[in-house]
């Protein structure tokens, strides 16, 4: 029997199914070309980049926890892959490593490590959706105007084709491809009119979405010009989808695992590797997708860490690459107004429904019609209005809001997310610094500075330094008072500084008194022994 939670789930999908459909076609859009994008940014066969944006939508998406991500391949993990190909000695030996990587993840799920994806400040994780925006229009820039050596889903800096981002751009200008670019602005010119305009005129223009037209038109536009000298589209700038001529030939697309290799060390590092990277970026885009949802969802990380497992563990046994969830798949589904995972599922059936039975036609798409699209998911992403949002915020968000963007601009997504981590970590051990207590004179008299130091509510490790250099600053013939009764909990370390002051604050004829609730104690001759006596709990000072 399909337990109660299951079938409330089950019926909220179809609940939904008017806006999930819409959204799920949309979503193929854009997970087609980058699925074959990555797989030949991997060195992998382009068919694999196909099989894990299936099971990344079919099998993933219908275990996760989450209402609105999409899995699927991802441009994080392309370095990865491309060099694991080459050092593990063949594809099928790679595939080890994924199904290995799959099941470490399902270790990682069961041991609860999902709860690591909160513990990524709020600035980064905005600077993160803010860096993927920019840098999907930046990549998307050549596509438009027809100019493809770098192939969709590259996403760092120094791309696969030798250039770099913004050189990519700059090569852009002598290799104008016309058609291309003709069918580009008018494909982006029915996605903003659909956007801004019809989309709120009837319930038709909410459930055909722009998307789906700029398509049809490219296809249309480029069957129509195929003899034209000017405006014809060449194979080159079209969507490239493996063309089976029978069965047999469409399942011999399929790799299988040798896992004969399964006792090579370099095997068992690479999906380590690949199970530590992609549960990273799962975790990454489920807390950005949960910032974008409309409805507020939470995901729950660590069956998220299961269904990716097992999506791994698939996508490997049949020669799929890695899968993790994706943020621009993601978006691209919360902009079109996905509302449960049956738009994740239906996407992941359209890809397989499509590569089957109509190859031939997806390859008659321009990809200069998918970047048009992606450049609406981009801006969507990084609105100039949020760069005001987290500068009024203060520099405290808006610098590690900023470091991560430029890092991802400049990098790629993993590291511009470490350096806006490192950067926000540093700026909470200043903030820790800088509140660790309180400190004011209070009389000066007889001779005597009376000083009183009130402690914070938690004094760490971190809060050393700074108390530290405070008590070594106190002058000669001091009176000074300790506050701890709002202190909850204090750290050994500190007590030891406070241990060590005790014997120079006799040296310096400085008198101690320390106010706690327990009482208030003149010169304790050991706050060591002081807290170690207390009733309560070692650390604990209520």
């Amino acid at each position: 029997m399909i337990p109660i939670k299951d079938q409330i789930i089950f019926l909220y999908m179809f609940k939904n199914i008017k806006s999930d459909l819409p959204a799920s076609v949309v979503v193929f859009f854009v997970a087609l070309p980058l699925c074959l994008g990555i797989a030949l940014a991997s060195g992998a066969p382009l068919f694999s980049g196909l099989i894990a944006g299936i099971i990344g939508g079919i099998v993933v998406g219908a275990l996760s926890g989450s209402k609105i991500g999409v899995s699927g391949p991802a441009a994080g993990l392309a370095a990865i892959v491309l060099t694991a190909i080459g050092a593990l000695g063949g594809f099928e030996n790679f595939l080890v490593a994924v199904v290995l990587g799959g099941i470490i993840q399902l270790i990682f799920g069961f041991l609860k490590a999902g709860i690591i994806g909160y513990y990524f400040p709020s600035s980064v994780i905005k600077g993160m959706l803010t860096g993927i925006g920019i840098i999907i229009i930046l990549k998307q820039i050549p596509h438009f105007f027809g100019y493809d050596p770098d192939p969709e889903g590259d996403w760092a800096f120094f791309q696969v084709d030798g250039e770099n981002t913004f050189s990519g751009i700059l090569n852009t200008v002598n290799n104008i491809s016309p058609g291309a670019t003709l069918v580009a602005i008018v494909g982006l010119s029915i996605l903003l009119l659909w956007d801004k305009v019809l989309s709120k005129k009837g319930k038709i223009f909410q459930l055909i979405q722009g998307p789906l037209v700029a398509v049809a038109i490219g296809i249309i536009f480029f069957v129509l010009t195929q003899n034209s000298t000017y405006l014809s589209i060449s194979s080159d700038h079209l969507v490239s989808v493996p063309i089976p001529e029978d069965a047999a030939s469409f399942f011999g697309q399929f790799s299988f695992p040798n896992f004969a290799a399964i006792s090579n060390p370099d095997v068992w590092v690479t999906a380590f590797t690949i199970a530590l990277v992609a549960s990273l970026e799962t975790l990454l885009c489920v807390e950005a997708t949960d910032k974008m949802d409309p409805e507020k969802n939470v995901t729950p990380t660590n069956r998220e860490l299961l269904a990716q497992g097992t999506g791994n563990i698939i996508s490997g046994l049949i020669g799929g690459l890695p899968i993790t969830q994706v943020i621009v798949r993601s978006s691209a589904n919360i902009q079109s107004g996905g509302k449960s995972k049956l738009s994740a599922i239906f996407h992941g059936f359209l890809l397989l429904i499509s590569v089957i039975l109509i190859p031939k036609l997806l390859n008659m798409i321009p990809l200069s019609v998918l970047a048009a699209i992606l450049f609406i998911v981009g801006f969507k992403l990084a609105k100039p209005a949020l760069f005001v949002q987290m500068y009024k915020l203060g520099w405290k968000q808006f610098v590690p809001f900023s470091v991560t963007v430029f890092g991802i601009i400049f990098t790629d997504l993993l590291v511009g997310i470490c350096l806006g981590l490192v950067v926000g970590v540093f700026i909470i051990l200043l903030k820790s610094y800088q509140n660790s207590h309180f400190l004011h004179m209070e009389d000066v008299s007889n001779g005597k500075h009376k000083i009183k130091m009130t402690l914070a509510e938690e004094v760490t490790f971190f809060n050393k330094g700074a108390i530290l250099k405070e008590l070594d600053s106190l002058p000669r013939d001091t009176y000074l008072e300790i506050n701890l009764i709002k202190t909850r909990y204090l750290d050994p370390d500190i007590i030891e500084i406070l241990d060590n002051f005790s014997v120079k604050a006799k040296e310096r004829n400085i008198d101690i008194q320390l106010l706690s609730k327990r009482g208030v104690i003149e010169n304790p001759p050991s706050f060591t022994e002081f807290f170690r006596t207390r009733p309560k709990s070692k650390l604990s000072l209520s």
